[in-house]
């Protein structure tokens, strides 16, 4: 007798999770399936000093909400973990550890789907894809050609600054994961460079309130991914939670010592070319931190009734704004360059997905994680539908809103 199933989650993360409590609630059977075990890009892919880039008090997930002693306080990687674990036992989630999907294809016989694992294959009507808005660490074609006695990882890879080899470190690329890690290997004493790319740099705190809470109340979280133009969302903040959370930005790391540089170019051996583009992202960044102190201001005149002062806003007026040495090659072996990171962002990696629910870059297309197959949806992308859907405190939302239409579809 073959196995079978309402719905099959594939993800056994935060996304994953919330999916399978929402479901319990609408009294729907399924099956979460996860390839390794829960939580597991927590539990293997993550930094040492990594913190949670907002408020514990905004660890939410459907029926759970942080109870914990310090609100305000940032979690480390491991503390998501263990909350994790914690709300898979309490919500009694129907888990399937180290169950690694590897084909799902459409069931011609009752129009439901197929999911391959590696000892059979289970039957379901609705499937829904959980497996995580960063996949696959994306590296650019150039690491290829570099000299073989430079180290390379990534952020996935990459744990603390002992664990590299002496000499100086090529970071490459300035988002979140970029900045904390060079920010982190310029304090402990290491050479760095920095390679940049398009970012917002935003402020920690405000008035006394986290970032999170301003993008709460000035609807920053209510902008969905539609509105832009052709669907692309802007660039990430840059945002740390280590030591309490406190600014960060390009401009005050290259002020600590980092070496600051434009795009990666290509190169070979131990040549990098190196495009002039750093002081225009800084100032894209700038502009971008400006204009949200603008609103943050607005905000506060016109909903608060209150008119912030530059001290209440709680950030620095000094700050570093030279311009940046701009150089078109880098030689790795006269910079005594040992280690390159490529903290170049992510790729989808849906290669075992073989139903036409993609665009030529491999892209799911998807709207609010509903796709043009029936009974086959998205859940905690980035960006799916706001910038909180890939967010714990979001997933929650886009989850039911899933299963009200999987209701509707019967």
């Amino acid at each position: 007798m073959r196995e079978r199933h309402d719905t099959v989650i594939v993800g056994g993360g935060q996304a994953g999770l919330a999916m399978s409590a929402v479901l319990q609630r609408h009294g729907r059977e399924h099956v979460v399936m996860e390839r390794a075990r829960i939580g597991e890009r927590w539990r293997s892919e993550r930094w040492d000093s990594l913190r949670f880039q907002f408020p514990n008090w905004s660890l939410q997930l459907p029926g759970y909400s942080y109870a914990g002693d310090d609100p305000d306080g940032f979690a480390g990687y491991r503390e998501v973990l263990a909350t994790i674990e914690e709300y898979a036992a309490h919500i009694r989630a129907p888990v399937r550890e180290h169950t690694e999907v590897v084909d799902l294809t459409e069931d011609d016989s009752d129009g439901g789907f197929v999911v391959s694992v590696a000892n059979g294959a289970v039957h379901a009507q609705h499937v829904v894809l959980a497996t995580g808005p960063f996949q696959r660490p994306r590296i650019p074609e150039v690491s290829r050609q570099v000299s073989a006695a430079v180290l390379q990882t990534d952020p996935t890879r990459y744990r603390c600054p002992e664990q590299l080899p002496e000499g100086a470190v090529l970071v490459v690329g300035s988002g979140g994961s970029g900045c904390q890690i060079a920010d982190e290997l310029i304090h402990a004493g290491r050479r760095v460079y920095l390679s940049v790319s398009r970012h917002r740099r935003v402020p920690r705190r405000l008035w006394g309130k986290d970032l999170y809470w301003w993008l709460d109340k000035m609807g920053r979280f209510d902008v969905t991914i539609d509105s832009f133009p052709a669907r692309r969302w802007p660039p990430s903040m840059v945002v740390t939670g280590v030591d309490g959370g406190y600014d960060i930005s390009v401009r005050e790391l290259a002020a600590d010592g980092v070496t600051v540089l434009g795009r990666i170019r290509g190169g070979y051996g131990d040549q990098l070319s190196v495009a002039g583009d750093a002081n225009q992202v800084l100032d894209e960044a700038d502009e971008a931190y400006a204009t949200f102190l603008d609103a943050a201001r607005n905000y506060a005149r016109t909903i608060a009734g209150e008119d912030l002062a530059e001290e209440q806003l709680m950030v620095s007026a000094a700050r570093p704004t030279t311009a940046v040495t701009e150089i078109d090659t880098l030689n790795l072996a006269r910079a005594d360059i040992t280690t390159i990171i490529w903290a170049t962002g992510y790729s989808y990696d849906y290669h075992w997905v073989k139903i036409p629910v993609f665009d030529e870059r491999g892209h799911p297309i998807q709207r609010r994680g509903l796709t043009d197959r029936a009974g086959l949806y998205f859940l905690g992308l980035h960006w799916m539908h706001t910038i909180k859907s890939g967010l714990f405190s979001g997933v929650g939302n886009d989850a039911e809103y899933l299963a009200d239409r999987m209701a509707r579809s019967h």
